[in-house]
């Protein structure tokens, strides 16, 4: 495999990063660039970001992020809307809308024996049947076995820490300070919206780009 696959973490509407980790990665026709999901909200500009992706003909996932967007787009209930949601909503255009309601779950490229994903998997269950409440939102697996947000379960063990492949997995998700590498796993959400990096994990070698916040934008 003479191209690459080029994944990159949770943007975040942090536009200006994005653009300056694509040039770093001095992109070719032949490259294909695949975003982890949580493309919108918390930064600066979430239609730019989408607009960039687009223009580079980008496959992105869906995030638990869009996912919140897109329900409430569907039903107009505001009650799970959180951080800066609504803004968003406001904010983008019909074009973006079309984008976001693309998005898939997950992206497997067999010849690497490789999948993409926005959160994670419940080890022990087929990937490729685990629903997007699960595959969007994982980052922890509790003492019962059930798939939790690191935050409602500090103690619990990272989902990634019960993967045992395969396939080998790139995600994103969970914010961390460092790059969360593991024989089956990859962590690339290195919080950049937080003041942290923007992460490209470059394949098939493996290799990591990253680029840093210009400034901390959330909280």
């Amino acid at each position: 495999m003479n191209r690459r696959i080029i994944a990159i973490g949770d943007i975040h509407g942090c536009y200006q990063e994005f653009a300056d980790l694509l040039g770093l990665l001095q992109l070719t026709q032949e490259d294909q660039l695949v975003l982890l999901g949580d493309l919108v909200n918390r930064g600066p500009d979430s239609g730019k970001v989408i607009d960039l992706a687009r223009e580079h003909k980008a496959l992105a996932l869906l995030g638990n992020h869009e996912a919140r967007l897109l329900a409430f787009r569907r039903t107009a209930n505001p009650e799970p809307l959180k951080d800066d949601d609504e803004k968003t909503c406001a904010a983008l255009q019909p074009h973006h809308w079309t984008y976001l309601e693309k998005m898939p779950l997950t992206h497997e490229v067999p010849a690497l024996n490789t999948v993409f994903v926005h959160g994670g998997f419940l080890p022990g269950e087929p990937w490729q049947k685990q629903p997007a409440q699960i595959v969007t939102r994982i980052q922890v697996i509790d003492s019962n076995g059930k798939p939790r947000k690191r935050s409602d379960a500090p103690e619990a063990m990272p989902w990634a820490d019960q993967w045992n492949g395969p396939p080998f997995v790139v995600y994103g998700h969970t914010p961390r300070s460092e790059i969360y590498k593991l024989k089956w796993s990859v962590g690339i959400d290195t919080a950049c919206v937080m003041g942290g990096f923007l992460t490209a994990f470059i394949l098939p070698e493996r290799r990591c780009l990253q680029i840093k916040a210009r400034r901390r934008y959330f909280p």
